[in-house]
């Protein structure tokens, strides 16, 4: 508990040196809290304000994939090659239920809007759905033609998007699981998936070195963004919807306009792939994750 994050700072943003290959990010819903999910199997969650360790939470088996909060704050997620989804307490940190079921890694974890629901996405080809109050399995999707590498709920919690292997992005209809739209014209395996908070626009980073941004409504591809050189691994919008964060293997991050694809800027300075790119909840920060870092960029 009384563990330091070592930081660097500049004029252009704060370097954490994590003790170990971070694979995921995430901002608390009041911004105060960053979440990580690493490769030594813990979830690390860290004071922004002064760079203090608040917790370690220990107990999957495996390297941790993903990790989200619930709306409110209370609750962390934690994905795991372990092949379980785990549910902690933010308060306490205690343990409040393992989730069973996925018969293979679980790339992707995320909450609906309104907190009562968690999604996870495996490389099972399956996505499942959970009662977060007791953990209860609500239902299956299956039938995909390959790995489930990321999910994300529409801000009105009625579509569940997915990237997949298979080089498709599907929109599923949450209320009975009907699919929606097959969004096709990535060359390579879809890797991260993000609504637009306005819920429609998606974006989707890919093997194929792009960005693609989709109208939901129909389906229709808007424009595909590109400039990254490697794989992009991530994708998050600002909360106020003008911009889209990729993180790359090529490793950086890049910012881009929404309104009409123009890349915006660069960031270097991590040595390894970019896995995970995170907006604070008020849009000044950009968190970005991969190798033994997390940097916290000051936009604005």
């Amino acid at each position: 508990m009384g563990q330091q994050l070592v930081i660097e700072v500049n004029r252009t943003h704060v370097r954490i040196e994590h003790p170990a290959p971070v694979y995921s990010v995430a901002f608390s819903p009041d911004g105060q809290t960053l979440a990580s999910g690493s490769y030594d199997k813990t979830v690390r969650l860290w004071r922004v304000a002064d760079g203090a360790i608040l917790c370690t939470l220990e107990g999957h088996t495996d390297p941790v994939q993903s990790v989200a909060f619930s709306p409110d704050g209370q609750t962390l997620a934690s994905g795991s090659n372990d092949k379980t989804v785990r549910l902690w307490r933010v308060t306490d940190s205690a343990l409040l239920r393992t989730l069973e079921g996925h018969t293979d890694s679980v790339e992707s974890v995320t909450f609906s809007p309104d907190g009562q629901t968690l999604a996870s996405g495996s490389n099972d080809t399956t996505v499942r759905l959970w009662r977060v109050s007791d953990g209860a399995l609500l239902c299956t999707l299956e039938w995909h033609t390959g790995p489930v590498r990321s999910v994300a709920f529409s801000p009105d919690r009625r579509t569940l998007a997915l990237g997949l292997w298979d080089k498709t992005v599907r929109l599923w209809q949450v209320a009975d699981g009907a699919l929606l739209h097959t969004l096709e014209g990535h060359t390579r395996p879809v890797l991260s998936v993000a609504f637009s908070p306005d819920g429609q626009t998606l974006a989707s980073g890919s093997l194929d070195y792009t960005v693609r941004l989709w109208r939901v409504s129909d389906g229709t591809l808007l424009r595909t963004l590109e400039g990254h050189t490697d794989w992009v691994r991530s994708v998050a919008f600002s909360p106020d919807e003008q911009t889209l964060a990729s993180g790359s293997n090529d490793t950086t991050a890049r910012l881009w306009r929404v309104s009409d694809g123009t890349l915006l800027c660069t960031l270097e300075g991590h040595t390894d792939p970019v896995l995970s790119v995170a907006f604070s909840p008020d849009g000044k920060t950009l968190a970005s994750g991969g190798g033994y870092q997390v940097r916290l960029w000051k936009l604005g």
